[in-house]
Parts: structure tokens; sequence; C-alpha cells
């Protein structure tokens, strides 16, 4: 008789402070955003099949319809994400000599986290998947080791851009302050990670453009290339984003707010000297900020991420950006590691 469906849950995140440094040796403060998650249903079976979701589907009622659906959600639903980290699970074992029992097993994935709007919809689905796969094989992987392998599934695998940040905060869970110098990456492999309380945080929000997002790929492909080709403006600036994460956290542990958020708003200013910056996350940025709020991407951009503590404030925020097309939210931040449960 088969066991029972297991099932990993991994929510959304946004970066707070420091993004886009946590690929090239910087610092970020990033939380999870429970309201979104990314879900994985594993059970044993004959065979292995990987069951596609309502994202991974090829019948459409018309041409219109085809063509909107690549405009949301790209090409690529996330099927090839859970293919992929199934893939690097397995290359793991044999390089860890870990014996794997002959079982096989039906996945199936499914995500309520908005599309390509920088909320680590993607990664959110690779923990998941690497955290079932590990629970059915009774494999130990702890939450440092899960980051890099996820990392891995993505860079490796899949050949896109990304840094640490979004597989740290989501394997650990909560508030996660993530040091990724250059020498302690060298060293160990891995950053040095710690934990917050996020009791700290002032009330926050994020609003997100449901159809603007161009994945995590498009803009980091350029930076990436900029960096390593030592441009020292690109470089300046992962510096300085590197540097206000210290000023953040001080600010933080003070409850200083008004700190906070000036360096919030500093953070989108220097991304926006290095990187493109569309019309709609413009106009996204600047109605928050004409509201007297700061505002800076959660990631790459599609949803930003800021605070407000007024619930007055909250409510005519939500009014102005429905207008201007956005959902509001008030993210959910929780402590511990992200639910995953049986």
């Amino acid at each position: 008789m088969h066991d029972p469906v297991m099932e990993s849950v991994t929510p959304a995140r946004a970066g707070l402070i420091g993004n886009p440094s946590d690929g090239y040796f910087g610092r970020t403060i990033s939380c999870t955003v429970g309201n979104f998650c990314a879900r994985i249903k594993l059970r044993e079976s004959d065979r292995i099949v990987l069951e596609p979701a309502s994202r991974d589907h090829s019948v459409f009622g018309s041409l219109r319809e085809l063509v909107e659906e690549v405009r949301y959600g790209g090409y690529y639903g996330g099927l090839r994400l859970v293919k992929a980290s199934v893939k690097k699970f397995y290359d793991h074992a044999v390089e860890k000599k870990i014996g794997l029992d002959g079982r096989n097993f039906t996945i199936s994935y499914d995500s309520d986290i908005p599309l390509r709007v920088g909320l680590a919809g993607s990664s959110a689905i690779v923990i998941s998947t690497l955290r079932a796969l590990a629970r059915f094989f009774h494999v130990e992987l702890d939450r440092t080791h899960l980051a890099n392998l996820a990392l891995a599934v993505e860079t490796e695998e899949l050949a896109i851009p990304a840094g640490l940040q979004d597989r740290v905060v989501q394997s650990y869970g909560g508030l996660v302050f993530m040091d990724f110098s250059r020498q302690y990456m060298e060293e160990y492999g891995y950053g040095r990670y710690e934990e917050l309380d996020p009791a700290l945080l002032p009330p926050l929000y994020i609003a997100y453009l449901a159809k603007v997002g161009e994945g995590t790929e498009v803009p980091h492909s350029d930076l990436r290339r900029r960096y390593s080709e030592g441009d020292e403006k690109v470089r300046r600036v992962i510096r300085d984003l590197a540097d206000m994460v210290l000023e953040f956290r001080v600010a933080l542990e003070d409850g200083k707010v008004w700190r906070m958020a000036e360096l919030m708003n500093r953070n989108f200013d220097l991304r926006a000297a290095i990187l493109p910056v569309s019309e709609a996350n413009w106009k996204l940025v600047n109605t928050a900020r004409n509201m007297g709020l700061c505002a800076k991407f959660c990631g790459s951009g599609g949803a930003v991420v800021g605070i407000c503590e007024s619930e007055k404030d909250y409510a005519a925020l939500c009014g102005v950006m429905k207008a201007a097309g956005a959902e509001v939210i008030r993210p959910l931040v929780t402590s511990g590691k992200a639910e995953e449960r049986k």
C-alpha cells in the first residue's frame, strides 16, 4: 500500500533592502510573504509522473487567448522547474553517495504567487520540490544547503541568472539578514545568515501589477555581464547597496522607521541608476511616493514594497493603486521555516 500524499509549502518573498547585490557578494534583508505560496504534493506511485498545473496548459479557446497567456506567463510554466529540481536532487544524491530506494512517485504542483513580478515564485516551486523529495527519500538537507541546491537548479540546469537571496529566505522563513561577502562565500560556499524578529518590522505594504513582469533573467543578464566586465558604476552601486543593509538593520533594531523608509527609497534610486525601469514600474513606484510613502522593488520589478503605518493611508493607497491597475496587500511575515506538513 502506498504512503499518503505528502505536501510541501513555500511562501513568496520580498527583498526589503540590498537587492540586487545578493548575486554580487553583497548583503540583503528579506522576508517571506505568507499571502502567496507554491505547493508541492508528492505520493508514491508505480511510475514517475510529473503532473502539469493549470499554468502549463497547451489548449486554448482562441489565438488571442494563447497570445494573452504568453504575454502574462511567458513561454515556460512551472513544470520545467519541477523537472530540473528532480534531476538536481538525483545528482546531489549521487555526488554525496546517498542511496535512494527504488520507489517511484507522482509529483504535482500549484502556485498562487503572482507571475513574473519579483516575488520569487520560481524559487518557491524549486524549494518545495526539493523539500518534498528529501522527505520522501529520507535525505537530510539542512536549510543552508537546501538554498545552495535550489540556486543550482536554476543557474546550472536552466541557465537562469539568480542569486542566493530568494532561496535562503525561503529555506529559513521569516525575516532574514544575509551577508554574501566574497571571503566568506569562497571559504564556506555559502553566506552568513541570521534570523531576525519579524515583530521589529513596521507595517508594510506590497503592491503588484499582475501583467507587467518580464522574468528575472531579462534585467539580470546584462547586469551580470557589466559587473563581470568591471563596469565601475555597477560595482560602486553594488557596494553602496550592500553597505546600506547594515544601516537598515541598525534602524530596524532601533525602531527608526523614517530612516528605514529613506534607505528603501535610496535602494530603488540606486538600482534605477544601473538598470532600466519600465514605464509601468515607474508608475507603480511613483504612485506610492506621491502619497509620501517609500517604495522599492521586491525583486526584479512588477511589485514594490514599502512602509505604510497608517490604516487610513493604506486604504487610500489601495484606492490609487487600483486606479493604476495594481493590487495591494499587507504582507504576512511569520518567523520560522516555511510550512511543511504531511
